[in-house]
């Protein structure tokens, strides 16, 4: 049920997407993921909903050390004030250290990219990460930081399912040896509607499987960490068992197949979260 960085950090194949569930919601959702089975927990410090999660795990039977905790940078930060930030992180999620941190959206410009990386550096060289990342990072993004990089990015997570396989990135990445975290697998509902469903429908036939259940499988045996997102007790656990489920190299291409270039969610290229923030406080 894991996939070794290439720092030798096991991280779990599958993790809970915690994106737009609430401080109060993450009590008891993330309690229930735990329950169910789920190891990683992925959040964010943009959500809002890191004292929820805090709660969570704090409430569960499971140790701190049998979970996987994913958290990201607000925004693009002088060292001192990101510093600041990701302590308060730590506090929120009543946790000494984060299994992994990443930048959450490029900056435009390389120089701060960069200028962030240093920070996430002394994170990990501190050992209050144990894995240090990026998100939403092109190929470009990634080559400017390798420029003056002295660790590269343990993941990258990406934008990525059946209508946007990202393949030409992922296979940069694992050239560098990064990992691939899916966000956004279900495309925000558009696999449930033509022409992904009947595909995928046809697929789950053949193995008993959901829609979803076998999105999770397909990113899953090319190598992903899949962070589908649900409140839903019966689809978290539906979710969950579908990193037990194997398809065939012939329906994986199938599904590949269907990529259109399509992306619900923000162009990396045009977002306007990777801002540098100076906060003064």
């Amino acid at each position: 049920m894991f996939y070794s960085l290439s720092n030798g950090i096991l991280m779990p194949k599958i993790g809970l997407g915690t994106f737009l569930i609430s401080n109060e919601d993450a009590k008891s959702v993330v309690f229930e993921a735990i329950k169910i089975g789920y190891h990683h927990i992925d959040t964010a410090q943009r959500y809002d909903n890191e004292k929820g999660i805090g709660e969570a795990i704090k409430n569960s039977s499971k140790p701190r050390s049998s979970l996987f905790i994913t958290s990201k940078q607000k925004y693009h930060m002088p060292f001192e004030e990101a510093k600041k930030a990701f302590f308060q992180s730590l506090e929120h999620l009543q946790t000494e250290y984060i299994d992994l941190f990443l930048i959450h959206w490029p900056s435009h410009d390389k120089f701060v990219n960069q200028e962030t990386w240093r920070f996430f550096e002394w994170l990990y060289e501190h050992k209050y990460a144990k894995a240090i990342g990026v998100s939403n990072f092109t190929k470009s993004h990634l080559e400017d930081l390798f420029e003056t990089a002295k660790i590269k990015p343990h993941v990258n997570q990406i934008e990525c399912h059946p209508g946007l396989t990202q393949t030409p990135l992922r296979k940069f990445m694992a050239e560098h040896d990064i990992k691939t975290i899916s966000y956004g697998p279900f495309m925000r509902g558009a696999i449930f509607e033509p022409p992904y469903k009947d595909v995928l429908e046809q697929i789950g036939k053949k193995h008993t499987s959901t829609i979803s259940q076998i999105v999770i499988a397909w990113g899953i045996q090319q190598g992903m960490f899949m962070i589908p997102k649900s409140s839903d007790l019966k689809r978290l656990e539906e979710n969950h068992r579908a990193a037990s489920i194997t398809i065939s190299e012939e329906e994986i291409q199938e599904i590949n197949q269907l990529n259109r270039g399509k992306r619900v969610y923000t162009d990396p290229d045009n977002n306007p979260w990777g801002i540098f923030q100076a906060t003064n406080t």
